[in-house]
């Protein structure tokens, strides 16, 4: 059966890092080496995998740093943006965080899935319109670095989030966001999604169809942030996901859009 019935749906709304990148083991990388850094003598390290997934995957960066430390019993000042990277507060972490992430992609490039790359030709071709969207910021810098910009319609960023004042996931805004940008009904918009909060997002903002992508029985390597997720699955279909894959290879595509149809 297909899943991607074009004669129903009239675009397809991308998360970034790991759904169409594959820099979610990068910013999982980051968060460790300033979160263990600060948590010498404090607590144990940080998770690459059980911490990154539960409380920082798919949240703006401020809040990945309150929500972890949280979970930690753990509370420090706010500060502010011109704090110097590392200094011990909320701005100061994630600043730290973002510089780290910066470097990596500069110093090594950013790599798309190949799976998706061919996904996203095909649903062009069959005219669907595709967007993509990240609540990390340098959202368009990753995607122009993997050489895929020109597949999207619409780029929503952690950059547009903080403008417009839009919530992370699990709310649904950045999603809202992007297809009000595409100037169609989120009913008519599908969402392919990697993690648990974006899932939720997806399925709260009334989205025609919710795809999980659980990478961590797909060839993943030991020591990336998806190799922990047994219950992945299992955890999208609970949080609203109409259909879980490993990949997007196992994802089919039917019919086409309309010409001239909204």
């Amino acid at each position: 059966m297909a899943i991607f019935d074009l004669t129903r749906l009239r675009a397809v709304v991308f998360d970034t890092d790991g759904v169409v990148t594959d820099t979610a083991r990068v910013h999982a990388a980051a968060w460790k080496h300033v979160f263990d850094a600060f948590l010498r003598g404090r607590s144990a390290p940080f998770d690459v995998r059980a911490d990154y997934l539960a409380f920082v995957d798919g949240r703006p960066r401020l809040d990945g740093v309150r929500t972890f430390l949280a979970s930690r019993g753990i509370s420090i000042p706010e500060g502010g943006p011109q704090d110097e990277p590392g200094a011990e507060t909320v701005h100061g972490l994630g600043l730290a965080k973002d510089a780290l992430f910066v470097e990596a992609i500069a110093h090594h490039g950013v790599a798309p899935f190949p799976s998706t790359v061919v996904l996203l030709h095909e649903l062009r071709q069959r005219g669907c319109r595709t967007g993509v969207v990240s609540a990390a910021r340098h959202c368009r810098a990753v995607v122009s670095s993997a050489g895929l910009l020109h597949l999207f319609d619409v780029v929503v960023g952690g950059e547009d989030a903080a403008e417009l004042g839009l919530p992370g996931t699990p709310d649904p805004a950045l999603f809202l966001e992007a297809a009000r940008r595409l100037e169609l009904a989120p009913g008519v918009v599908a969402v392919v999604e990697d993690a648990v909060p974006g899932v939720e997002a997806a399925r709260k903002g009334g989205f025609g169809l919710v795809v999980g992508v659980d990478r961590s029985g797909s060839g993943v390597p030991g020591d990336g942030p998806r190799a922990a997720a047994g219950t992945g699955a299992r955890a999208m279909r609970v949080a609203g996901a109409d259909v879980v894959v490993a990949d997007l290879a196992d994802v089919d595509v039917s019919g086409r859009v309309p010409v001239g149809r909204p």
